[in-house]
């Protein structure tokens, strides 16, 4: 590596700060993101055990809510181990393929999760508006392969993102990066070079994935609307909406903290570095945490199950 008084020469290491301004007290900070991640992980891993386990939960929506516990672990995974590890061990730096590969497991989980999210609301409609057909439509072969697409579709579209930074960018104007991992723009303001193609194929990327998912299910929960208020018997009407309660919930969480994220990382120009860096490790976490819970509490089935593992 060779390294001039403005740039480096295609650094082997990056080094991550972690959350900056906030260096003397990360350590404690450590703590509840260890503990949110440890409760996250021993949720949707049990999730997992009780869908895999218990026959009679072999269906479409709890497939769908497997699939999304998978990809919670994933993703919380691809950055606690190494965001502990500069708060706890002070272990700040990181090869340079390494951060790329992080930078695109990050990603490619994200943009799996919504991916998910939209399926489960198809599903929904599908069952609310369309009881009858709701087996016959969705069978085990018809879910495997919308979870097929959705993964190839977020693996394929967050690709050249990675491509594009290896390839484009040979001189960069810092080895340090102001975040506590290896996220696309913070990794993509390093370089010495025209970063506009990177910043407009982010932004395509982002707005693909969320504008098409969330248009989706915005779309399918009119129609469910519609066709609940539509139901003569009261009780009927709340025994529909309860079934979405659980989905709803955790699919305006994940979209308000993004929205959020993203509109302070873009605009908050006056807001101070920690807050970006501290919502944007909070919208990757709060998540993987949340979904379990709430579907724990909300979903009848999980929680007979989770109780009678509990009790035996």
């Amino acid at each position: 590596m060779s390294i001039s008084n403005i740039t480096v020469y295609m650094p082997s290491e990056l080094t991550l700060i972690g959350i900056p301004g906030l260096e003397s007290v990360q350590c404690w900070i450590g703590i509840p993101f260890c503990a949110i991640y440890l409760i996250a992980m021993i949720g949707n891993s049990l999730l997992l055990i009780i869908i895999k386990s218990e026959g009679s939960l072999h269906e479409p929506l709890y497939i769908f809510l497997g699939m999304l516990g998978a990809t919670d672990i994933a993703l919380a995974s691809s950055i606690m181990p190494k965001m502990l590890g500069i708060f706890w061990f002070n272990m700040p730096e990181i090869y340079f393929d390494s951060c790329l590969l992080q930078m695109w497991f990050i990603h490619t989980f994200q943009c799996i999760e919504s991916g998910i999210l939209m399926a489960m609301a198809l599903d929904r409609y599908v069952a609310i508006c369309y009881p009858l057909r709701h087996a016959i439509i969705f069978t085990h072969q018809l879910v495997i392969q919308i979870g097929t697409v959705v993964v190839l579709r977020a693996a394929i579209l967050v690709a050249p993102c990675l491509v594009l930074i290896k390839c484009r960018f040979q001189l960069y104007h810092t080895t340090v990066i102001l975040h506590s991992y290896c996220e696309h723009m913070a990794i993509v303001k390093l370089a010495a070079a025209n970063v506009q193609v990177n910043k407009i194929y982010g932004l395509f990327v982002a707005f693909t994935v969320a504008g098409f998912d969330l248009t989706f299910i915005t779309l399918s929960y009119i129609q469910i609307f519609i066709t609940v208020f539509r139901l003569p018997q009261k009780e009927a009407r709340f025994k529909a909406f309860n079934t979405c309660v659980a989905h709803i919930c955790v699919f305006l969480q994940f979209y308000l903290l993004a929205f959020f994220s993203f509109f302070t990382h873009r605009f908050g120009s006056h807001i101070p570095p920690y807050i970006h860096i501290l919502f944007s490790s909070i919208y990757l976490l709060v998540p993987p945490f949340l979904n379990p819970l709430v579907y724990g509490a909300k979903t009848t089935q999980i929680r007979i199950h989770v109780v009678k593992m509990f009790c035996s």
